[in-house]
């Protein structure tokens, strides 16, 4: 109940970081060539007489340039960087990082399942060292009066996404350890292994 509400969470918060951050990516880009039209516009409608249409486009021109966009960028780049993080961590749970397995596929079953008993130890040791130094790094600085520079909100809250990322990873490691322990197996991804299903798919569907 538990691990599926988390699965489920992690994809939700991921989905919605990414929308987030393409809407406000695709309004500052709006709002910026706006304000380049509208004063084009203005300067066409003043060199070719029309007063009142100068007179409308002048009001949008304000209206727009009104409009407070400073802040878009540094929000885009808080939310690419929780989405990083949690990305990575959904990496771990579906198997889909880069990894270089040509030792272990050259030596024998038994040592490869050492060798990856000890990568995933690893990524659990590294994960949870991670976790551990930036929740220490977060308390520090949750004690100072820090904020953005823009959106004026406390740095903690940004930089918290690198201890919660990498706790979560280091669980998704214990996840697959655990699963590797007891099924001999875990989530990875073989390269081609998308592009073969696709063809035998259809080579089915022929």
């Amino acid at each position: 109940m538990f691990l599926r509400f988390l699965d489920k969470f992690e994809e939700i918060f991921i989905s919605l970081l990414m929308i987030a951050a393409v809407l406000i990516i695709f309004v500052a880009v709006t709002q910026r060539y706006s304000v380049s039209l509208l004063a084009d516009m203005v300067a066409w409608s003043r060199s070719h007489d029309y007063p009142q249409l100068a007179s409308m486009l002048r009001s949008a021109y304000r209206s727009v340039v009104s409009v407070n966009m400073l802040w878009a960028q540094e929000l885009c780049i808080y939310l690419f960087v929780w989405m990083a993080k949690f990305g990575a961590a959904y990496g771990v749970r579906t198997g889909i990082h880069v990894g270089v397995d040509v030792l272990v596929n050259a030596v024998s079953p038994s040592k490869r399942k050492v060798l990856i008993v000890i990568s995933l130890l690893g990524g659990v040791l590294f994960t949870a060292l991670v976790a551990w130094i930036g929740g220490s790094f977060v308390y520090d600085i949750s004690q100072t009066a820090q904020v953005s520079a823009d959106l004026e909100v406390p740095v903690w809250i940004v930089y918290l996404a690198v201890p919660a990322g990498s706790a979560l990873m280091c669980f998704r490691f214990l996840q697959a350890l655990y699963a590797f322990l007891t099924k001999g197996e875990y989530e990875h991804e073989e390269p081609g292994e998308e592009w073969l299903d696709d063809m035998r798919k259809d080579g089915e569907s022929a």
